[in-house]
């Protein structure tokens, strides 16, 4: 068995540590040994891995990194496609972070058979920001990394280092920033009903795709928003997400999970002082 591929170079690795809390030239270095690995165990045991939906291609986690192989075995030959790192983008204020976001996300995961979902923490929403109730950006994020745990959630705050006040600009310097990475947009339903007030709101369509997550009370909304005008000739099957990485944009899928009636407005009001409980004695800035 001959194995066949382009081994990623280190600076294609390089980039995730923004997402691992250690800004250290030896951590790609370690993930480039388990890409490696993974490789060596594909070899020696060609048809292990799950299917995909392309006949033949398989794909294989690399343990320990948000990485995974694709390839597809012909006759004595293995084929490593790529590496690749497919990953939702849920943007937002989480103000705070609540079982909501998380129960989307790993919906959302699954639906789109994405490796990761980044929520990326704004540091100030243009559209609330007369709302007077916007906790400290270090609380917020606090509250999302806490919500986050032990699942394939990475927490963020890059838009302080990008220095990015709207998504359309946030993904325009993703997509530079991350050649390797593929994105997708996510959102609830209740953030399309607005969606044609946010910046270059048709720009960030032709950027990336997007998947619309319905939430309770918003379906009737979103789909009589003024952006699902321009937006619902580009609606694609909810049956043919997993095939979102070869959809040409503008692309937008609406998916359907079972609804968490959790509302940050609720839980503000519930506990207002909620954010006293995230924010450290000393302050800090959130990693990003």
């Amino acid at each position: 068995m001959r194995v066949i591929w382009s081994r990623p170079s280190r600076d294609d690795i390089f980039g995730i540590a923004d997402y691992y809390d250690a800004v250290d030239p030896s951590l790609a270095e370690t993930i480039l040994d388990r890409i490696d690995q993974a490789a060596a165990v594909l070899l020696a045991n060609p048809r292990i891995g799950t299917a995909m939906t392309e006949l033949g291609v398989r794909k294989w986690n690399v343990r320990h990194t948000p990485f995974l192989l694709l390839h597809v075995v012909r006759g004595q030959e293995i084929e490593i496609r790529r590496v690749r790192h497919g990953i939702g983008i849920l943007g937002g204020s989480f103000n705070p972070a609540h079982r909501g976001h998380r129960a989307i996300s790993l919906a959302a995961l699954h639906a789109l058979d994405l490796d990761e979902v980044w929520w990326l923490v704004s540091p100030g929403n243009p559209l609330k920001e007369k709302s007077g109730d916007m906790a400290p950006l270090a609380a917020r994020f606090a509250s999302a990394r806490m919500m986050a745990r032990q699942a394939p959630i990475r927490v963020s705050a890059i838009e302080v280092r990008l220095g990015t006040r709207y998504t359309v600009d946030t993904i325009a310097k993703l997509n530079r920033l991350y050649l390797k990475k593929q994105f997708i947009w996510l959102m609830g339903a209740d953030n399309l009903v607005q969606f044609d007030q946010w910046r270059g709101w048709r720009q960030i369509a032709r950027e990336v795709p997007i998947a619309v997550i319905a939430r309770p009370g918003y379906d009737a909304g979103a789909h009589a928003a003024p952006a699902m005008g321009w937006l619902r000739r580009f609606i694609r099957p909810a049956n043919q997400a997993k095939s979102w990485t070869k959809w040409r944009m503008p692309a937008l899928v609406l998916l359907r999970f079972r609804p968490d009636p959790t509302s940050a407005t609720r839980l503000r009001k519930a506990d207002p002082a909620w954010q006293r409980r995230f924010l450290p004695s000393t302050p800090s800035s959130p990693s990003i």
